[in-house]
């Protein structure tokens, strides 16, 4: 068994980043987490690290602003994984120089896990956000540095708890009326965060994913909207009233809805009814799917995620 990688998260105290964080330590890898001395001292924040620190994990304090401590904590270790949230992506321009700089990083996973954003056909706000994720692979590409893109599509726990319903912000989902965008067909897939970090880990030592996207797309989780309603009936035993709105109205509540809405407005656009997840086939010459690397891994499943709501 050749050794594990020893591996740098930074952005790990974020919504996914603690995830892989905790599956890097599981699997046994060295993990270590880069975290600003003002995060460490935040009352949430500070409880994370010190989860971190009692699962054995290296605490590295530094800022990606910082370029010295930056390059300082990179020459610790072989691979670089960054969960930073959507509204510091261009800061990883500041982890590719500093990447390169220390020159010893075997592969780099930049901040993805969304949708494929080579082959999103999102409209704005949205547009922009994975305009920014495929400027980002383009640098890495370009400096040379080996890679793994993880698309792992929705995470359950944003999208599941209230059946993606627009404004709703608490489970359990609606048991009288959904509302759904588009027609209900194209089919997406809904990942559970902790089997993302876990299949993410297993792919940074994997040489079949190297300088590849690595797909998360598990048969069982690949389900159109209307099949998710009709697996929430069957739980609750009931039948709920369909409410379909056309895409000409999405697009037009796209436009007139402010901040964060729109942006939510505009992703689930792109998957519920452009079906950005899944329109397209994973070819060899650029991707790998998951589940068929991983047979083993049991990951969970939307039917079984959706028991906890009933």
């Amino acid at each position: 068994m050749a050794e594990k990688s020893k591996i740098l998260i930074i952005g790990g105290t974020g919504y996914i980043g603690k995830y892989i964080v905790e599956a890097s330590a599981k699997a046994g890898n060295p993990t270590f987490v880069l975290v600003r001395e003002s995060t460490a001292s935040d009352p949430a924040k500070g409880k994370i690290v010190e989860g971190f620190k009692s699962s054995g994990v290296t605490v590295l304090y530094g800022d990606v602003s910082d370029h010295e401590s930056l390059v300082k904590a990179i020459k610790q270790v072989d691979v670089v994984i960054s969960t930073i949230g959507s509204f510091q992506l261009e800061d990883q321009l500041k982890i590719i120089a500093a990447i390169k700089e220390a020159g010893n990083v075997k592969r780099f996973l930049p901040s993805e896990f969304g949708n494929d954003v080579d082959r999103v056909r999102a409209v704005e706000p949205a547009k922009s956000a994975f305009a920014t994720k495929a400027q980002i692979r383009r640098t890495i590409e370009a400096e040379g540095i080996p890679y793994t893109y993880v698309s792992c599509n929705f995470f359950a726990g944003y999208f599941l708890p209230t059946l993606a319903q627009p404004g709703a912000m608490a489970p359990p989902p609606p048991k009288d009326k959904i509302i759904i965008l588009g027609d209900g067909n194209p089919k997406a897939v809904f990942n559970k965060e902790e089997d993302i970090a876990s299949y993410t880990i297993k792919a940074v030592d994997d040489p079949r994913t190297l300088n590849k996207i690595f797909y998360i797309r598990p048969p069982n989780n690949t389900i159109s909207f209307n099949d998710l309603v009709s697996l929430w009936e069957k739980k609750i035993n009931k039948t709920v009233e369909r409410v379909y709105v056309p895409e000409e109205q999405v697009l037009k509540n796209i436009q007139e809805s402010p901040l964060p809405v729109n942006l939510i407005l505009s992703i689930s656009h792109s998957v519920f009814v452009k079906g950005d997840h899944t329109y397209f086939e994973i070819e060899p010459s650029f991707g790998v799917e998951a589940t068929q690397l991983y047979p083993d891994v049991k990951y969970t499943t939307v039917d079984e995620y959706l028991n906890q709501f009933v």
